[in-house]
């Protein structure tokens, strides 16, 4: 017991102790007690409060993403290593880009950086449909498959660079990129319709700003940045050959 009581210790619990078994009770494992103090001593520090989003976190089980090799990290605060030197965002990073987009049931979003498929995951569970690229198809693959698991179809999966976006496709109603460029691409924001959003991290390997970049009019946008965090660039291959899933 002395043990769970740990791993629940904070500032909700500590002051009403009397909920104490109640709350261990309705815990079923020790996995759902871990991702319960992940969202409340992670996400939550991060004023994200969207009751949507703090759902997501329940509904989409983040350690089926993880590789097994880093299973024990799935609900810590780091950004877990994938194949390709590629790495998942941190929870707390993902939720706070998710609570900026304000995504709604309706919106075509294009994602970059497939990765482990998690974030493409949340993304297509509060949006119509997800166009996710990656250049490593090893990373489609096994996201699509663990996606249908979760019942999720409304994706498309494009083996490609994703650097300069995906014109096939266009207009957006949410561009976003969940690795880093050391500046904004050329013709991005032009993907986007009117009132749609462009995030993405920008900067260098000691210091990047999260942008998020809202297309107000025809030729105006407006810019601001959510948050300042280092996460690692995304991979460019300018001569991928294009495949879709």
């Amino acid at each position: 017991m002395q043990r769970k009581r740990c791993l629940l210790s904070y500032n909700w619990v500590k002051d009403r102790p009397n909920y104490f078994p109640l709350f261990i009770k309705l815990m079923k494992t020790l996995t759902d007690i871990k991702r319960f103090n992940m969202i409340e001593q992670q996400i939550r520090t991060w004023d994200i409060f969207d009751v949507t989003i703090l759902n997501l976190y329940d509904k989409i089980k983040r350690e089926n993403y993880v590789p097994s090799a880093y299973k024990k990290l799935a609900f810590t605060d780091v950004q877990i290593p994938l194949m390709n030197e590629q790495y998942m965002l941190a929870p707390k990073q993902e939720a706070k880009v998710l609570q900026s987009l304000k995504l709604k049931s309706s919106d075509l979003v294009l994602h970059v950086g497939t990765g482990s498929g998690f974030f493409a995951a949340m993304l297509a569970s509060l949006s119509k449909h997800v166009v996710t690229m990656d250049v490593f198809d090893e990373f489609l693959i096994e996201a699509k498959l663990i996606h249908q698991q979760d019942n999720l179809y409304n994706l498309t999966y494009i083996n490609d660079d994703g650097i300069f976006g995906h014109l096939e496709s266009a207009p957006y109603d949410v561009i976003v990129f969940t690795g880093g460029l050391q500046q904004e691409p050329v013709g991005l924001r032009e993907q986007l319709n009117i009132g749609g959003k462009l995030f993405l991290f920008e900067g260098n390997k000691t210091l990047m700003k999260a942008n998020l970049i809202e297309k107000v009019g025809s030729n105006e946008y407006e810019v601001k940045s959510i948050f300042e965090d280092v996460v690692p660039l995304l991979v460019s291959k300018s001569k991928s050959s294009k495949f879709v899933f």
